[in-house]
């Protein structure tokens, strides 16, 4: 796992062999968007350290959606260091286990790389301790918020930091080669009517479940993604 500054003593991208996660820092304090995958808590811990930050402080694990490269390594966290799990209510019960995964409905482009994607191990069933819907304020970032993003999963979601102008967009958007629409996704149309709303929201960081973060021109960068999915 690679650990990289996306915001100095703020935001740090946290690289999996396949997808990533961000850690936020409000002082001491930690929030991760995202969790990576199965067996990769004791990484997360190592790079928390590294930082010279304490997983113990780690607060909240904010869940974009249900897939198992996000929320493989939530439980084992959140029960080491008493960190809740944040996701949409309508991911909520797959996360637990209580209902199957969702498939996708794929292009035919998509269909080499989601089978290399189910090469990450499953997710365990994982408690989800709080459920949001779209609009919640969430307690980290000095205002955090809650961007339901269906498409990709129907409780995707976005968490947007106004103060920061920091968007996390989970798997809705993708920057693999340029800014796009993200891939498998189980409502096509859904998914890029969030990626519409998604742009709307104008950051100047983006952050997302699949390639690097967008620092510089970003709110044109999802602009133009948007625009040109729709052409």
């Amino acid at each position: 796992m690679d650990l990289v500054d996306v915001i100095p003593r703020r935001l740090y991208m946290l690289r999996h062999p396949i997808g990533q996660a961000y850690l936020w820092r409000d002082g001491e304090a930690l929030t991760l968007i995202d969790s990576g995958p199965a067996g990769s808590a004791a990484g997360t811990e190592e790079a928390i350290r590294s930082l010279g930050l304490r997983p113990e402080r780690l607060e909240r694990i904010v869940l974009t959606h249900c897939h198992r490269d996000h929320v493989g390594g939530a439980g084992e966290l959140a029960a080491r260091w008493g960190a809740s799990v944040v996701a949409h209510r309508l991911d909520a019960p797959v996360i637990r286990g209580e209902l199957p995964v969702p498939e996708p409905v794929l292009l035919d482009w998509e269909v080499p790389l989601y089978e290399h994607g189910l090469t990450v191990p499953e997710a365990p069933p994982t408690p989800v301790d709080r459920e949001v819907e779209d609009g919640e304020a969430l307690d980290f970032g000095d205002g955090a918020y809650v961007v339901h993003a269906p498409g990709h999963t129907d409780g995707s979601i976005g968490v947007h930091l106004p103060r920061h102008g920091v968007l996390f967009t989970g798997d809705a958007v993708a920057a693999v080669g340029q800014v796009m629409l993200g891939v498998f996704n189980v409502d096509r149309a859904r998914a890029l009517e969030s990626l519409r709303r998604l742009a709307s929201l104008a950051p100047s960081v983006a952050c997302f479940g699949h390639g690097d973060p967008v620092t510089e021109h970003t709110a044109a960068a999802l602009k133009a993604a948007a625009e040109e999915t729709s052409g």
